[in-house]
C-alpha cells in the first residue's frame, strides 16, 4: 500500500498517529494546514510532510505511484485533477451518518432536524459528501445532548471507525454503496446564522424550540440569538436527566 494522508485538526493527529504507529510503511506522505502538532509527529520520521498553499503547487509534489488517499478531517475541497492521483480514489472521514447532513455543521443540523447522527467513510467525488459509503457507524443521542457533545462524540467515532476499517482498505479489500440523496440533506456554511435565529414573536413547538437552542450550545463557540430593542442576546441551555 502507497497512501498519501491529508489530516488536520484533532482527528487528523488522531489518525497521523495511529498509521505511524501501526503502518508506517504505508504511508508515501503527509500533507497538513501548516506547522502543526500533525506536521510534528511526522517530521523526522523519514516520511516527506508538506504544508499545502495551493492545491496546484502540492500536486506537483505527489508521486504518481499512489494507492489511495485519506482525507482525516481535511478543511478544503478538493479538485478533480487531484482526485485522479491515487488508483482507487481518496476516501473522506465526514463527521455525520451520510446521507443525511451532508456539508457544513452536521451536529446543528442533526438536532434541529432529528436526523439519524453518526460518522462515514465515503468515496470522494467532484460532488460534495456524495460519493459511495465505504463504512459508517450510528451515534445515538439524547435530550441530554447539545451540538458541542455531538462534535466530540462525532470525533472520537471517527477515530475508531477509521481505525476499524483501515485493515481493509489497505488492501483494497471493501465494497462501497451509492448513497440515497433524496433520502438525506445537504446544509451550506452560510444557512447557520440566520437558522439560530430566534424570532421573539413567532411561535414555536416546545420541542423544536428546545432542540433549536442546544443544537448552538457549544462551549466556545456562539449560541442561538434574538434582538430586542437593538440589542442582540445570545442562548445557550442546559438540560439534564434527573428522573
Amino acid at each position: 500500500m502507497r497512501l498519501l494522508l491529508l489530516a488536520e485538526g484533532s482527528v487528523g493527529l488522531r489518525i497521523t498517529k495511529y498509521l505511524l504507529q501501526h503502518f508506517p510503511a504505508d504511508l508515501i506522505a503527509v500533507a497538513t494546514v501548516g506547522i502543526n502538532e500533525i506536521y510534528q509527529a511526522v517530521d523526522g520520521c523519514g516520511i516527506p510532510v508538506w504544508v499545502v498553499d495551493t492545491e496546484q503547487e502540492f500536486i506537483s509534489k505527489i508521486p504518481r505511484n499512489i494507492d489511495l488517499g485519506i482525507l482525516a478531517w481535511w478543511p478544503k475541497v478538493i479538485l478533480r485533477p487531484l482526485l485522479q492521483v491515487p488508483r482507487w480514489g481518496f476516501i473522506n472521514t465526514h463527521p455525520s451518518f451520510l446521507p443525511f447532513n451532508r456539508g457544513k455543521h452536521y451536529n446543528f443540523w442533526a438536532l434541529v432536524e432529528q436526523a439519524p447522527f453518526g460518522v462515514s467513510l465515503h468515496r470522494v467525488t467532484p460532488a460534495v459528501d456524495a460519493g459511495e459509503i465505504v463504512a459508517q457507524r450510528s451515534i445515538p443521542y439524547s435530550w441530554s445532548d447539545t451540538g458541542g457533545t455531538l462534535y466530540t462524540k462525532a470525533q472520537d467515532e471517527m477515530v475508531s471507525l477509521f481505525s476499524e476499517t483501515y485493515p481493509s482498505l489497505r488492501k483494497g479489500d471493501f465494497v462501497s454503496v451509492p448513497q440515497d440523496l433524496k433520502a438525506g440533506s445537504f446544509h451550506y456554511a452560510a444557512e447557520l446564522e440566520e437558522a439560530s435565529r430566534v424570532r421573539l414573536d413567532q411561535e414555536y413547538k416546545a420541542r423544536d424550540l428546545l432542540n433549536l437552542l442546544r443544537a448552538r450550545t457549544f462551549d466556545g463557540h456562539p449560541g442561538c440569538w434574538f434582538e430586542e430593542d437593538g440589542s442582540r442576546f445570545e442562548i445557550a441551555i442546559n438540560i439534564k436527566k434527573i428522573a
